[in-house]
């Protein structure tokens, strides 16, 4: 596992829950709104040549680390929230969950869902309690919000399909950025993983560390105000009723 980061303690990151998090290394998607652009690309951005930065470079988290966090804290964390990043990268995730799993401790796994087996694998396993997974955009719009243009959207519609026949408590989420999303994009969203499932839309914010300010040429993006999220927000509920906005 290539960790980049550790917070030992969130009330926010795993729902219901008292939780560390795990930041993992590395990204398929280039979206221009992602907050953590140091862990897609590295801290150095791209190698010269165009290619991704190497994260063997990076000061990286030692999994032992992780473990010994666990062994001081039971009965006061309840579990780990992996994000990254993209966690389903790193081919050793399983055994990594698993030994989390094994001490006693709860696993919610976030996710951009290009890697449906891999998710699969592990939701077969029962080795993830709480599933979050990014849906960028309506699926004919994909690869203008995950900055790949012309990617495939099956993957993702797999993936959602994987989730909702798991029985895993889970949600799907937005990021909302004016420029990228109108309120029949987020409709379109809304409509394709349709009733049953929580969905949040996420206010846009300049997190200082935004993929698309590390290009001069990169899009100049921008938060909705209020009442256009409540718009937004009328729409998805048209077919998922229980959509909140976070963030606003």
């Amino acid at each position: 596992m290539k960790i980049r980061a550790l917070q030992k303690l969130t009330l926010l990151d795993f729902p219901g829950k008292t939780a560390a998090t795990v930041f993992t290394c590395g990204c398929n998607l280039r979206c221009p709104f992602c907050h953590n652009a140091s862990l897609v690309v590295g801290e150095k951005g791209r190698n010269t040549d165009g290619s991704d930065y190497s994260f063997d470079e990076e000061p990286l988290v030692d999994e032992e680390e992780i473990f010994s966090l666990l062994d001081r804290r039971k009965g006061l964390l309840d579990g780990i929230a992996i994000t990254g990043g993209e966690p389903l990268l790193q081919k050793d995730i399983g055994e990594f969950i698993a030994k989390i799993k094994a001490k006693g401790f709860a696993v919610k796994l976030d996710t951009n869902g290009f890697l449906p087996e891999r998710l699969k694998a592990l939701l077969d396993r029962n080795l993830v309690d709480y599933v979050a997974m990014d849906f960028k955009q309506s699926p004919e719009k994909y690869g203008e919000a995950a900055g790949i243009p012309g990617i495939d959207f099956e993957p993702f519609r797999k993936s959602i399909k994987y989730i909702q026949a798991s029985g895993v408590d889970h949600e799907f989420r937005t990021t909302i950025v004016k420029g990228i999303h109108t309120k029949e994009d987020v409709a379109k969203i809304a409509a394709e993983i349709g009733p049953g499932s929580k969905y949040f839309l996420q206010m846009f914010v300049d997190s200082g560390d935004v993929l698309a300010n590390r290009s001069d040429s990169g899009p100049q993006l921008e938060a909705f105000t209020p009442e256009e999220a409540r718009e937004i927000l009328d729409a998805a509920r048209a077919f998922i009723p229980e959509t909140v906005v976070r963030g606003m």
